[in-house]
């Protein structure tokens, strides 16, 4: 241990320093890696039946994606995600038709301050009205 106090406070500093941004720099780095590269890409398609704007301080776009395998049984629901407005814009103009949705697949982001689900939609295309009964 140092007996000179200022060389002694000058090195708690370095150490509470190190402590404290050691793990801020993982954690950034971390959630940069998750949110560049994506585990999977694809293609879903379905009734878009609700797209909304959610969070009490991250607000992000969620979406639901009824996907009908047979008419008359119930649909499977895809949840997904979008981070651009545009694109969210879009998105709850079509709510009730028959859409088509290209996505990414990020998985172990650490927060939900990006979105409430791994699913990224990246675009889509309008194919239709929703099936009738």
């Amino acid at each position: 241990m140092p007996r000179d106090p200022s060389q002694f406070k000058r090195r708690l500093g370095l150490i509470i320093g190190v402590v404290i941004l050691v793990p801020l720099l993982l954690a950034a780095v971390w959630t940069w890696i998750t949110l560049s590269w994506s585990y999977s890409e694809g293609d879903r398609a379905g009734v878009l039946q609700k797209f909304s704007r959610k969070g009490w301080v991250c607000k992000t776009y969620e979406g639901e994606l009824a996907q009908y395998v047979v008419r008359g049984v119930a649909p499977q629901i895809w949840y997904f995600t979008t981070r651009d407005a545009d694109l969210a814009q879009r998105l709850a103009k079509s709510v009730g038709q028959t859409i088509q949705i290209s996505y990414h697949e990020h998985r172990g982001v650490p927060s939900s301050c990006f979105g409430d689900t791994p699913y990224y939609a990246a675009s889509f295309v309008v194919v239709g009205e929703p099936p009738t009964k």
